[in-house]
C-alpha cells in the first residue's frame, strides 16, 4: 500500500522547502521509499498524490532513477552505511540534501549541474577545498546507488566533471597550514587553561587541560587519540603506549601502533588518576571546546588544537630526529605528507643546532 507525507524544512537562509515522501509497504515492511523537495507546498502534495497513484497502478519497479535528494535520504537511512560515515561527510551529505542539486534525477546528473552547484556554493563563501568535499561525497553516495538499492545513477559523469571543475578553479585542494604557536602564546594558553581547570565549569569534572596540552605537543597525537589511550596499553618499562585505530586513509580500523612517550609525556601519563580504563577519560570535544574558549578570550588568532600536532613534529625535527624517527611518533605512513604538512621549522632555531655541533 502506497502513502505519502509532506514535511516542512527551513533552510539557513530562512526559506521554506517542502519534502514529499512516498512510502510503499508490504506485510508491514517498507519496500519502497522516495522523496522530492519543492519550493511550494501545493507542488509537494501534487507530486505525492501522483506518485501514490502511479505506484498503486504500476507497482514498484525493480530498477529506477530517483531524485538525488531521495538517494541522499536512503544513504542516511541505511544504518550500515550511515553509522560508518565520518562527522565531516555526514555534515556535507545533510547540507547537500537542502541544495538545488538534490532535485536532479540520479540518472540525469550532468556536468553543467555540478558546475551550477559549485558556483552557488562559491557565491555563498565556500572555498575550493570545501566545495570539493561536496563533489567527492556526492560521488561516493551515487556510486552505491545501483549495488545497494538497485537505483540507476550516473556517477560516471564525475570522470568528465572533476577535471573541468579543477580547471575552472571551482574545486581544489586545501591550502597547507603552517601555523605554529609561539612560546608566548603557549604560556598564555597554559595560564588561561589553569584558570579554567580551577573554575570547573563542568561541575565536579576537572579536566587537566594543561597536562593534555603538553601531552598533545610531546606525543604529536590527535586529541581523539589522546582521549582514547588505555592504561592496559601503557608499557611502563619501555615507556611506550599502543595507539589504537590510528588514522590511516587506507585502513579505517585495526591500525594499532606502538608509540614512544618521549620527554615528559610519560611522566604526564603516570600522574593521571586511575579512574577507569582510560588515561584521559574526557570527551575530546570538551577538551577542544575549553581550549577554544581560552584561545578566544586571549585574542589568539588562527590557532587550532590540531596545530599542536604540527608543533610537536616540528620540535622533534629541530631537536635533530630523522624523518623516519619522527614518523614513529606521528604515525605517518607517507613521509612526504609528514614533511610537507606537519612540519614548519623556525629558521632561527637552526643556529642552536649549529652551535651544538661545533662545541
Amino acid at each position: 500500500m502506497a502513502s505519502f507525507s509532506v514535511e516542512t524544512r527551513k533552510l539557513t537562509s530562512g526559506e521554506l522547502r517542502f519534502k514529499a515522501t512516498v512510502i510503499v509497504k508490504k506485510s508491514g515492511k517498507i519496500i519502497h521509499r522516495e522523496s522530492k523537495t519543492f519550493r511550494k507546498k501545493a507542488l509537494a502534495h501534487t507530486f505525492g498524490k501522483k506518485r501514490v497513484n502511479e505506484l498503486e497502478e504500476n507497482g514498484v519497479n525493480s530498477s529506477k532513477a530517483v531524485s538525488l535528494g531521495e538517494l541522499l535520504d536512503r544513504y542516511m537511512l541505511e544504518a550500515d552505511l550511515w553509522n560508518n560515515t565520518g562527522r565531516t561527510k555526514r555534515y556535507v551529505i545533510q547540507m547537500l540534501r537542502d541544495c538545488d542539486i538534490a532535485l536532479v534525477k540520479s540518472d540525469e546528473l550532468k556536468t553543467s549541474d555540478l558546475i551550477a552547484h559549485c558556483k552557488t556554493r562559491r557565491s555563498a563563501g565556500a572555498g575550493p577545498a570545501t566545495i570539493y568535499h561536496d563533489v567527492a561525497y556526492l560521488r561516493a553516495v551515487m556510486k552505491k546507488a545501483k549495488p545497494v538499492w538497485n537505483i540507476d545513477a550516473n556517477y560516471a559523469v564525475f570522470d568528465e566533471a572533476v577535471p573541468i571543475l579543477i580547471d575552472m578553479k571551482l574545486v581544489g585542494k586545501s591550502q597547507k597550514r603552517t601555523r605554529r604557536p609561539t612560546e608566548n602564546e603557549i604560556e598564555k594558553l597554559k595560564a588561561g587553561l589553569i584558570e579554567r581547570e580551577n573554575f570547573r565549569p563542568n561541575g565536579p569534572t576537572r579536566i587537566p587541560f594543561t597536562d593534555i596540552l603538553d601531552f598533545s605537543i610531546l606525543t604529536c597525537m590527535r586529541i581523539g587519540e589522546v582521549c582514547a589511550l588505555r592504561w592496559e596499553d601503557l608499557n611502563e618499562n619501555h615507556k611506550t603506549i599502543v595507539v589504537r585505530d590510528r588514522k590511516d586513509p587506507r585502513k579505517k580500523e585495526g591500525n594499532h601502533m606502538i608509540v614512544p612517550l618521549l620527554a615528559g609525556s610519560f611522566d604526564i601519563a603516570m600522574r593521571q588518576e586511575r579512574q577507569g580504563d582510560l588515561i584521559f577519560p574526557y570527551n575530546s570535544r570538551s577538551v577542544t571546546a575549553g581550549f577554544q574558549r581560552v584561545r578566544n578570550d586571549l585574542g589568539i588568532q588562527d590557532l587550532r588544537y590540531h596545530d599542536l600536532r604540527r608543533e610537536g613534529a616540528s620540535r622533534l625535527f629541530e631537536k635533530g630526529y630523522s624523518i623516519e624517527e619522527v614518523a614513529q611518533v606521528t604515525g605517518h605512513r607517507n613521509l612526504n605528507i609528514l614533511w610537507q604538512v606537519y612540519t614548519q621549522l623556525f629558521p632561527h632555531k637552526l643556529h642552536n643546532k649549529f652551535e651544538l655541533n661545533t662545541d
